[in-house]
């Protein structure tokens, strides 16, 4: 499982071209769809103003889901540059928090495994909680 570190500046700028293609297609369609090309303006007007609710329904759950990943990510301990006292509160034992912290630096959150320090089982208890940063310098 590759770790991916996200800009908070790029999820603002996807949300907002999520938002712009999703706008652009439903106008489209709503052109494209229309019963009569000859439609009564108030019609018209109705119609848009539904679909510009809908789609700012839409973008503010895009923009959530982004705002909960990233918030998500923050509270992760970074591999990298935790103390043992951090990684302990991942779930880890001492002993395991020393070996994760001998091993450094790690590029993924999945060399817990390849690398041999951590088991499959328990990389797979902590994972939720462990994100790699940038290598901390010794």
């Amino acid at each position: 499982m590759a770790n991916i570190q996200l800009n908070p500046m790029a999820g603002s700028r996807r949300a907002a071209a999520a938002f712009s293609v999703v706008l652009s297609c439903v106008l489209t369609l709503i052109g494209c769809t229309a019963d009569n090309h000859n439609q009564d303006p108030d019609q018209l007007r109705e119609k848009t103003a539904e679909t510009t609710a809908e789609l700012k329904r839409d973008a503010k759950s895009v923009a959530e889901g982004v705002r909960d990943g990233l918030s998500r990510d923050s509270s992760r301990v970074d591999l990298n540059s935790a103390t043992r006292e951090q990684l302990v509160g991942t779930g880890l034992s001492r002993a395991q928090s020393d070996r994760v912290i001998e091993h450094r630096p790690y590029a993924s959150t999945r060399e817990l495994v390849t690398k041999r320090v951590l088991t499959e089982e328990e990389y797979n208890q902590i994972a939720p909680h462990v994100k790699t940063g940038e290598p901390h310098v010794r």
